[in-house]
């Protein structure tokens, strides 16, 4: 066999719709087993748990193997942040550190086998790509959260320290109750306690309500939508380049709106000829 039907096969079985899902299914089944071993398993199944996990190990191996001589220039493959992801991850479960010190790493390494799944849906990076793009813009929406978390302290410490120093005695567990409330945890057993001497103090609580449980978090959400809707713009258009290209390898070049035009053109052209001749007849 050529290498240039091997290349091809590769590149079938990379992108198959139902070893995609397979991949899938044995992520869901890796994930099932880190979660069945921190119960007590009965001594029968603790050979069976290593051979399921030998057995995903060897099938993430041979899928990364796939991926890679699947690639048609195979520097390109580590260019992929989620391909030099998936390889280390894949290397270091290979690692048998069970039954040595490192067992707890090797563990742990298995549990991050299940971020996998980002790497196999792309409905999920874009997730995951969208939040990250958006962790400058949130940074300056927290900072200013945090200038209003400070004051809000500030003021109730000095108001309510005396009514309560488990929940006001200082600023940080003036945070602490803060975040409480803005949480909505019994929140409203904190605001009773302050109005029992401070009246009005509910003002105290409505408003900071306000500006941290409905503005900010509003914030966020169209910080995160916004740069969500520009991702997925960004995945369309690739996918219709990538389909461009495939068709102009092909042979198939995707008509432009002027090639539509020309042809609609021709066609109304055609169309009357007849009633010109029958006019001039």
């Amino acid at each position: 066999m050529q290498a240039s039907e091997l290349q091809s096969r590769f590149e079938r079985i990379r992108a198959n719709k139902w070893f995609e899902a397979f991949v899938v299914s044995v992520i869901v089944i890796s994930a099932l087993l880190v979660g069945a071993k921190t119960y007590e398993l009965p001594a029968g199944f603790g050979s069976v748990t290593l051979l399921l996990d030998w057995f995903i190990s060897a099938f993430f191996l041979t899928e990364i193997t796939i991926r890679f001589l699947g690639e048609r220039r195979k520097r390109d493959f580590f260019k992929s942040f989620w391909n030099v992801f998936d390889t280390v991850i894949v290397i270091i479960s290979l690692i048998p550190a069970d039954d040595t010190e490192l067992a707890l790493i090797a563990r742990l390494v298995r549990v991050f086998r299940v971020l996998r799944m980002i790497s196999i849906i792309p409905e999920l990076r874009i997730l995951l790509v969208s939040l990250v793009k958006a962790l400058p813009q949130l940074g300056y929406v927290m900072l200013l959260m945090f200038i209003i978390f400070y004051i809000y302290a500030a003021v109730g410490s000095t108001l309510f320290g005396d009514i309560n120093p488990t929940l006001w005695g200082d600023i940080t567990i003036s945070l602490l109750t803060l975040f409480r409330v803005m949480t909505f945890e019994d929140w409203t057993d904190v605001m009773y306690e302050t109005m029992e001497v401070y009246p009005l103090s509910w003002v105290y609580y409505l408003t900071f309500i306000f500006f941290t449980a409905f503005a900010f978090l509003n914030m966020v959400i169209g910080i995160v939508v916004n740069v969500m809707e520009r991702e997925n713009e960004k995945a369309r258009e690739e996918k219709e380049a990538l389909l461009r290209a495939e068709l102009e390898a092909e042979g198939h070049s995707e008509p432009t709106l002027q090639d539509v035009m020309a042809e609609l053109t021709a066609i109304k052209a055609k169309l009357e000829e007849p009633n010109s001749k029958n006019n001039e007849q």
